[in-house]
């Protein structure tokens, strides 16, 4: 097996929803209860990726292992520079790096986009994904107490914070993910991930 990362279609929905619908069912690292249909899959996929970028890591046979995207960190105009940042990945696959790579596509791809901010929320405890950010330079900002209750318990959540770019006095507005996504540079950024993602 082979993995590589690509940039995620909505032809990916179902290997995503088979990682995440099982998140919605039996962990609290996602506050959704009801698991997704592929049909909403896709639709949640097509709005955010005009965006900005989903990324996922398939296999030899084209069935995805983890994915990673970001979405707009508040819906107010003043939030537009500031993007939230999520990952996941198929529990098979922990632990191997492939978070980590990941990662490092989207957030280049974010700094080429022109964001200047972004935030992970994570429900408390979890170490393993605390690590993984702080690993890529996330900076504790913050906690939420019981800020939700699933599986019977209320949840905390904890933020982190990654600038991505210095903070201009007029920072010039963020480039949309459908207008990048054809471009040479984007191009070269999922190109600088080595031929063998660790998996």
């Amino acid at each position: 097996m082979n993995p590589k990362v690509r940039i995620a279609t909505t032809e990916d929905a179902e290997g995503i929803l088979a990682i995440y619908n099982p998140c919605i069912l039996h962990t609290a690292i996602t506050y959704e209860e009801k698991p997704l249909a592929s049909a909403q899959m896709r639709a949640r996929m097509a709005e955010i990726m005009v965006g900005h970028p989903w990324l996922v890591c398939v296999d030899d046979r084209n069935e995805v292992l983890g994915y990673a995207y970001a979405s707009l960190h508040g819906a107010r105009a003043a939030y537009r520079w500031s993007v939230d940042v999520a990952i996941y990945t198929h529990p098979g696959h922990h632990r191997r790096g492939m978070g980590r790579t990941l990662y490092s596509v989207l957030l280049n791809i974010l700094k080429l986009q022109g964001y200047v901010s972004a935030y992970a929320g994570i429900s408390l405890p979890n170490p393993a994904s605390v690590g993984l950010h702080e690993a890529l330079g996330f900076k504790p900002a913050g906690v939420f107490p019981s800020a939700g209750f699933k599986l019977g318990e209320w949840r905390d959540v904890g933020w982190w914070y990654l600038p991505l770019a210095p903070r201009a006095n007029a920072p010039a507005e963020p480039v949309s993910f459908n207008v990048i996504q054809g471009t040479e540079e984007c191009k070269r950024l999922v190109r600088s991930v080595p031929t063998s993602v660790p998996h």
